[in-house]
């Protein structure tokens, strides 16, 4: 009799077999099945059965081969071959396929902590109200040629409670997704992977967290976060700013909607083109700015499609008003937070968006 997993390791693949060599010289899909197929116990938390179902989402290249080869070479890996329908696809057949009642993932060119799924099937099971567990991850790319994407892992680190990924997700999807584990019902209770002009994870993320999913993240690096040329956010429309900037406005405005006391009125922190932009979609979701907020005296006074813009000595007084801190310059944001708290703005009066 087969033995059901504890755990299933969703890991989607197409055309791996043709990411460029690790500087060892090795394929990054070899590594990473290997790393997952190393898995061991941990202090206190021991190593969970698991199975790596690698789901081909029909690959043009080898990589049908190299899976079946490291199928045979690791008795752990399990192989589902299907026609190319795209990302969204590939993980909803994955789902479907999986045994284990807790799912993790993994891609194809990252590398795994031999004590990730021990870490994260025990933590799990002490803390049954917490539907996903993340980790902390460490960067796998150049941070001089990277900085951004590598500010935005920094950012996603800081991240560790439900509370902290609960306000912060709207800045951006604040957990990394090759490092989640959640349990297998959540799919069945919220819906899974939706296939649409928007990252996939993060609209997940989103819906799971309006449905009252509760998140944590490690604390420790259980994950090499790799960043080839071709990632996804840098090749696929989908993840462009203005489908973030849609999927963003959507939930928003349903969040809004449920917390704001003064719905659909907000007022917005950062009156210059980039947070417009960012949160133009979120008027055509029914929202009203009553004034944009800067520190600039050039633009305190002027109008902006007919909303003026004020300091930050004319704002309402705490718990007269809801604010959105949509600065995006690095560490504007931090400045005006620590300005929010000062002034004696609750974290009630205020999200970063």
């Amino acid at each position: 009799m087969t033995t059901v997993p504890q755990v299933t390791v969703l890991l989607p693949v197409w055309n791996g077999a043709s990411l460029p060599l690790t500087p060892q010289g090795e394929a990054p899909l070899r590594v990473a099945v290997r790393s997952l197929a190393r898995q061991e116990a941990a202090a206190g938390a021991p190593l969970p059965s698991f199975e790596v179902l690698a789901v081909d989402d029909g690959s043009t290249d080898g990589t049908a081969a190299l899976l079946d080869a490291l199928a045979g070479e690791y008795p752990c890996l399990r192989v589902l071959h299907r026609p190319h329908e795209g990302l969204p696809g590939a993980l909803n057949a994955g789902l479907a396929a999986a045994r284990g009642a807790l799912i993790a993932r993994m891609d194809a060119d990252d590398v795994c902590h031999p004590q990730r799924l021990a870490l994260q099937a025990a933590w799990l099971a002490a803390h049954p109200g917490t539907g996903l567990l993340a980790t902390r991850v460490r960067f796998g790319g150049d941070r001089e040629t990277a900085r951004g994407f590598a500010h935005f892992v920094d950012w996603q680190n800081g991240l560790l409670d439900h509370e902290d990924i609960s306000r912060n997700r709207f800045r951006d999807t604040p957990v990394s997704h090759p490092s989640v584990m959640f349990r297998r019902g959540l799919p069945g209770l919220h819906g899974g992977y939706a296939d649409g002009f928007f990252a996939e994870d993060w609209e997940l993320w989103l819906r799971w967290l309006h449905a009252g999913v509760r998140m944590a993240k490690l604390p420790q690096e259980l994950l090499v976060w790799n960043d080839p040329p071709r990632r996804a956010t840098r090749s696929d429309s989908r993840y462009c700013e203005a489908a973030n900037n849609r999927l963003r406005a959507l939930w928003l405005a349903r969040w809004l909607e449920r917390h704001n006391p003064w719905h659909p009125r907000v007022h917005v922190l950062g009156a210059g083109r980039v947070a417009r932009r960012r949160l133009e979609p979120l008027w055509r979701q029914g929202v009203q700015v009553a004034a944009f907020v800067d520190i600039d005296p050039k633009k305190i006074g002027q109008r902006i499609r007919g909303v003026p813009v004020i300091g930050r000595a004319q704002l309402p007084v705490p718990g007269h008003c809801f604010l959105l801190n949509a600065l995006t310059a690095h560490g504007a944001d931090e400045d005006a937070a620590r300005w929010l708290a000062g002034a004696g703005y609750e974290r009630e009066h205020w999200l970063l968006v």
